[in-house]
C-alpha cells in the first residue's frame, strides 16, 4: 500500500509512499447533535518520515510544508489544494481532495537514534466550502 500527497499552491508539495506512513480522513459533526448537522468539518491527519538528501536523491518536501504552516491567515496562500491518494496493487482505493485546505497543526519530531525525524500534518477543508470536498476510488492508477 502507498500513500501520496499532492499540495498545490505557491510551492508545489509532493510526498510519496517513501515519506508518508499513515493518513486519517475524518468527517466530523458536533457530538451533541440529534439530527444530521450542517456544522460539518473534514479533516486529514497525515503522518510520515522526514527524508534527507542521500546518494544524489533530493530531500523530501517536508521543508515546504513547514514553511506553509507559518503563512498567516490573511495571506491567500494559506489556503491550498490538497489531494491524498491511497494506492493498493496499482488501484486507487481512495482519493480525497480538499480544494481549500489550511493547516490546523504541523509538528516535527527529531531523534538522535535513527533517521531525520517524523512529521504530523493536520489539514482541514475550509468550512464554508465543505461541499467541494471530493472522495473517489475504485479505479486503476
Amino acid at each position: 500500500m502507498g500513500l501520496r500527497l499532492k499540495i498545490e499552491g505557491a510551492d508545489a508539495i509532493t510526498l510519496d509512499e517513501h515519506s508518508i506512513i499513515s493518513c486519517d480522513f475524518m468527517t466530523d459533526t458536533p457530538d451533541d447533535s440529534n439530527a444530521r448537522s450542517s456544522d460539518v468539518v473534514n479533516t486529514m491527519i497525515i503522518r510520515g518520515k522526514i527524508l534527507t538528501a542521500v546518494d544524489g536523491k533530493p530531500a523530501d518536501d517536508t521543508m515546504k510544508i513547514s514553511k506553509w504552516s507559518l503563512v498567516r491567515a490573511e495571506v491567500a496562500d494559506s489556503y491550498r489544494k490538497a489531494t491524498i491518494e491511497v494506492v493498493v496493487a496499482s488501484q486507487i482505493v481512495r482519493k480525497v481532495h480538499f480544494p481549500q485546505a489550511f493547516i490546523v497543526d504541523y509538528t516535527e519530531k527529531y531523534f538522535d537514534t535513527e533517521g531525520a525525524g517524523t512529521f504530523e500534518l493536520t489539514i482541514r477543508q475550509k468550512k464554508d466550502l465543505f461541499d467541494l470536498t471530493t472522495v473517489e476510488g475504485g479505479y486503476g492508477v
